[in-house]
Formats: C-alpha cells, structure tokens, sequence
C-alpha cells in the first residue's frame, strides 16, 4: 500500500473511533441557560431616561446619537455636543441613577445641564464609533476640492438638528450646540448654514486653523508632541490603536527618532490618510486656506447667538476662539457675538477654575463662568420662558478675566482695556545690551537693517540639543494628572531652567513700580540673522514674580508664561511658500503672539526670551534648508550661529498710560 493510502486509512479510522465515542457518551437534558435572552434593567428609579438613536443623513448614512432626557422633562430645550471621542462613553462616566453623575466627565458641565433642566444629546460624528461612514479629520467643506462628496459637518448638523426637532417629544423642538477642541470647532460649521431650531452655539476653545496656530502647526513649525493624538484618532474606527512610551522622557523618544517624519513610520502613522495629507502640505497653501474657519465665517454675517469661549493658557487650540472673534464680530450688526476668556487651560472652563498649576485666581473662576455667564446665556435663547434671573443677567460683549490682579473684567469689545475712559495704545519693549528691556511708549518701527552693525547678541543653536519645552524628564502627552501627565497646564510651567542655558537669550526690565496692564495680542518684531539658511525663532513674554512671596513662597522668583509663540523661518516672505533664508544676513522677522489680559504688577519684572528650538513640543528645524523638513536626515541637522540685533522689540498692547 502506498504511503498516502494508508495515511487516508489511519485517519480515517480516528474519525470513526471518534464517532462510536460519541455514540457511546452519556445522555442527559440539557439544562437551561441561566443568562436571559435580553436582560432589561430596571431603571424606574433613574432621573433620566436613556435614549440611542441612528440618525439619517441626506446621503443615508446614520449617526449614532445618544439623548439623556430628564424623567420629568417637558417643552425641554436641548444641548447638543457633536463628537468623534464616543457618545456612548461621554453619555456613561458613572454607574448611577443619576444624570448628573452619569455626565460627570469630559466636555459636559453637568452642573449647567443638569440645573438647566436640558436634554442631552450626544452625536458621533460620521466614521467614529457607533456612526456609520467614513472619518475624515476636520472634514472640509461639501463641493471644494479636497471634498467632492455632497456631505460635511455642516450638512450632518443640519440633519441632526432637523430630526432633533421633530422626534424628541420631551423637547420644545429648541437646539443649543456646545462643546470644546474638536467638539467646539463643530459648533463653528454649524454657524455656515443653521438649521432654524438651532437657537444659540457655544465654541469653547475650537480648532479653527491647523497651520496658523492650533493644534498641527504654528506658524510652520509642527507641532509634533501631538503625533499620538493623530494615531489615536485617525487610524481606527474605536481609537483601539495606542501609542506606545519607549523611553520615560519624551525627550529622549523624539530625538532618537530623528524626524517627525521618521518617527510617523516608525509607529505606523504613515498608513492614516490624514498624516500623508499633512506631512505633503507643510506649507501654508489651498489645502490649509480652505478650511480655515475663521475665513469661512467672515464672509456672511453670523445669524445664531453665539459664545466663544477662550482660555488663555491653552496648549492645544489658543489660537482658534480669538480669530474667530476678530473675523466675525465686524459683520455682527445685530449684536449676536460673544466672548469670554478666562485663566484656563485647554477645556478648564468646565471644572474647578480656582487655580492651574501653582498659580492662584482667588476665586473658581470656572464655576462663575457657568454660573454667571453660561448658565443665563444659554437659558435666554433657549427655554420658552426664561427665569427672571436669566433676563436680568447682565451678560457683557466681552466677560474678560485679567491675570495678575485677578478680577473679571465686563468690556463692550476686544480688545479694550476697560469698559470706557481708557485706550490700547502700542508701546515698545526694546531688547538692548547686558540683557536688558526698556519699556516706553514709542510708537513702533520698521525694522529692516541694523542700526548698528555690531549691536547685537548670539548664541549657537545645536539640533542635537534642543531646548525642552519644559523641564526634563519631560512625561508623555496625556491627561492623567495620576500617572504624572501635567501636559495640559505645561504653559504656567517656571521658565528658570530655560533662561539659564547659553542658547537662550533673556531681556528684562528693572522692578517695576507701577503696574503695566496689556490686553490684546503682543508681536514680536525681531532683526535676526543665522549662519545657516533656515531657522526658527521663539519669543516668550514672561512675568517675573518678586524675590521673595510671602503669602506663597514657592512663587519667589517664579517665571510664568504670559504670551509665546514659535515662527518658521522659511515662510518669513510667504507663509505659502517655503525659501531658503539668506545665511548671515540680517533679516525682520514679524509674528504676533496669542491674547493675554495681564497686569504686571509692582515690584515684578518682564522678561523676554529668545531661542532656537521649543523640543519636542515642535519639530527640529535642520537650520539647513531642505524642501520638506518631516523628511529631512541627520546630516541635514546643523549648528548654526543666531544674532538677535538690539534693534528688535516686542510691541506690547498697552493699556491706559500706565508705561514706567
């Protein structure tokens, strides 16, 4: 017999052995299942019923939409918070019969939801989650170029809102759209074509432009500490892809990476559609332009009231709020825009706002915007009858919170140093020798050459060793306060450790003796040169506390952050076209800094910083030009000698006379 017979033949006989063992087994009844077929839990006792819906769009694909609607609620208006991070998970941070407790947690104030007596109502956007569809980051607008489909987020709201107001009978058919990040550039899209039960919009904190200053670039420099997030969110459906830690300081993983580009390949990135998108459009062209939200929004009138919301320590979108406010309020005949800013971080608004960091307001600053101003705000638009309360609130254009004396300020616009009989004038902190900076209410100048050919300071920028953005070991980017991730508070982080390095170059002022009151945006106006042909340059404005604190000694010489920023310098002629820098020439350099509202009190100082690199919060800058520096390679990276002129100045928004 041939040996491929008999192996048929033996396994043939296992089977059959199998059988008659089978055969042979004891018989007996099956006893029933003890797991109901459906189980039902018994929610009589809840203060709220739970309620998931698939919502069809114009194209049929359906959004998966959670509503908490209050047992007793009737002609309710509704919240409506749009979201790719999980309805289903935002709707359930508790185990509770409670809606309050089940809210608890991010982007949903539930002391302000559940006082007001709203509906709830959460929606994954199209491709995330329970959402039917595909994902495609800040989606751009129906019918351009880089979105040929007939849908958007515009598109999806309208529907959303359009089925909202006719199939939730609880409600008064009234729609309010709140949330922030990403959450609260959605109610931005919302505002281009409103639905008419779309009765008032709440942007707290939005993206607004990804290359001008919120969450991928600013001003050219990418902003590579958010790699993780990119992974996290656009490679699958659920986020069920994570980023892994390889070293304890971050450090240390983005720079034996190399590039931001390499490092992309190295964790996979590079297979998401919206990395290949970003790391082909480093400039600022049509791909960027086109979905800049504040450009969308100034070309027509805003028609639905709306809040803006701002923090003014926000590392993620700090940007977005302000631009917003700047394009849309010259249309708003009808007085329908509002802004508040307050001592926050990114989303700080919807907890406790009576500190960040080390730094004390004196007050929850947070708990009196959702009192004071959204709570009222919300309740006037919204419900069919407004309390007394909300109609008497007196809510200002502008509810204005200003650091350093720590008070809310109410301003009929913003800018505006107060509400009438003062003015914002532009004055000059010059940087001169011996580190010094001299206040004084000189109108600004051009800069185009030095004054002085020898006047100036220097320093050697090394890519392989970049100034950290914060003090080593630097933890991973994340939330959890528990596992060291202090990421969102990093901009109220003590400078001291940077104004000691020898590639840093510190201005400041004497003590001063007078209070100096900014509102609005600083800009820097640096004349700098570098030997090599490409550099990036970082200005930070800082409030330099007294000596010696008594009421909180650890604040004694401590160096907070007020206004900073980060300008590519191959994008100082067109911020859409990348050029080489011309090496040893003296050069203007202009780039406005994010809002501050600060008095700098007596008896501290301001001080100034000048550096090369902000690691690994942005990328290395070769300082040799290359067409694309996410691809560039180590023997691209070069030191490079950097001269600040001491004809350079930061124009500071000046309030009042108060200059000394």
């Amino acid at each position: 017999m041939k040996k491929s017979a008999l192996t048929l033949a033996l396994v043939a006989g296992v089977f059959s052995i199998h059988a008659s063992m089978a055969q042979q087994a004891p018989q007996y009844p099956a006893l029933p299942s003890e797991t109901p077929e459906e189980f039902k839990a018994p929610v009589d006792s809840f203060d709220f019923v739970r309620r998931t819906v698939m919502i069809p769009m114009r194209d049929g694909v359906k959004l998966n939409t959670v509503l908490l609607i209050p047992r007793k609620a009737h002609h309710a208006p509704m919240l409506l918070t749009r979201t790719p991070y999980n309805a289903a998970d935002m709707t359930a941070h508790a185990e509770s019969s409670q809606m309050e407790s089940v809210l608890l947690g991010y982007d949903n104030m539930p002391d302000v939801i559940v006082k007001g007596g709203y509906i709830r109502v959460v929606q994954d956007v199209r491709g995330k989650y329970g959402s039917e569809g595909d994902y495609v980051m800040n989606r751009p607008m129906a019918g351009t170029p880089f979105n040929p489909t007939p849908v958007d987020h515009s598109t999806d709201t309208w529907d959303t809102l359009d089925w909202l107001s006719k199939n939730v009978p609880e409600s008064n058919g009234k729609v309010g759209i709140i949330g922030g990040s990403y959450d609260g550039y959605l109610p931005l899209i919302a505002l281009v074509n409103p639905h008419p039960a779309l009765k008032v919009a709440v942007p707290m904190n939005p993206m607004v432009d990804g290359w001008r200053g919120d969450d991928w670039f600013h001003n050219g420099a990418f902003r590579q500490i958010n790699l993780s997030y990119i992974m996290e969110q656009v490679v699958t459906r659920r986020n069920d892809a994570h980023w892994f830690t390889s070293h304890y300081d971050d450090y240390d993983t983005f720079m034996r990476a190399g590039s931001a580009g390499e490092l992309a390949r190295q964790r996979g990135v590079e297979q998401s559609g919206f990395w290949r998108k970003l790391a082909a459009h480093p400039a600022y062209d049509e791909f960027w332009q086109s979905q800049a939200v504040d450009t969308l929004l100034a070309k027509q009138p805003v028609t639905v009231p709306t809040l803006l919301v701002h923090s003014l320590w926000d590392a993620e979108d700090i940007y977005g709020a302000i631009a917003v406010y700047k394009a849309i309020k010259p249309n708003d005949k009808d007085n329908k825009v509002f802004l508040a800013m307050g001592p926050w971080n990114h989303g700080g608004q919807d907890g406790d706002g009576s500190k960040l960091g080390p730094i004390r307001f004196n007050s929850d600053t947070g708990l009196h915007f959702r009192e004071e101003v959204l709570m009222p705000f919300l309740e006037r638009y919204l419900k069919d009858e407004p309390s007394p309360e909300a109609l008497a609130a007196k809510i200002a254009p502008v509810t204005a919170f200003e650091t350093g004396t720590n008070k809310w300020r109410a301003l009929n616009s913003w800018p505006a140093g107060c509400v009438s009989g003062c003015f914002i004038a532009p004055a000059t902190l010059k940087l001169s020798a011996d580190g010094k900076a001299m206040l004084t209410n000189t109108a600004p100048v051009t800069l185009s050459k030095p004054a002085h050919r020898n006047d100036y300071d220097e320093y050697v920028a090394d890519p392989a060793k970049p100034v950290p953005y914060r003090q080593r070991p630097i933890p991973p980017y994340g939330y959890d306060e528990a596992k060291g991730q202090t990421w969102p508070r990093w901009l109220v982080d003590d400078q001291r450790e940077a104004s000691g390095r020898t590639d840093v170059l510190t201005y400041t002022t004497g003590v001063l003796t007078a209070p100096v009151k900014i509102s609005g945006e600083p800009v820097a106006h640096l004349l700098a040169s570098t030997s090599g042909t490409d550099a990036d340059w970082v200005v930070k404005l800082i409030d330099v506390y007294p000596d010696q604190v008594a009421a909180q000694p650890e604040m004694g010489g401590y160096q907070l952050m007020i206004s900073a920023d980060i300008f590519r310098g191959r994008y100082r002629e067109s911020l859409s076209t990348a050029k080489p820098v011309t090496a040893d020439k003296a050069l203007p350099y202009n780039f406005a800094l994010p809002t501050a509202n600060h008095v700098f009190l007596p008896g501290h100082r301001i001080m100034v910083q000048i550096q090369s690199s902000w690691f690994p919060l942005y990328d290395r800058n070769p300082q040799t030009f290359v067409p694309n520096i996410f691809y560039a390679k180590p023997a691209d990276y070069r030191k490079a000698t950097q001269r600040i002129y001491h004809d350079s100045f930061i124009e500071l928004p000046l309030v009042g006379a108060s200059v000394r």
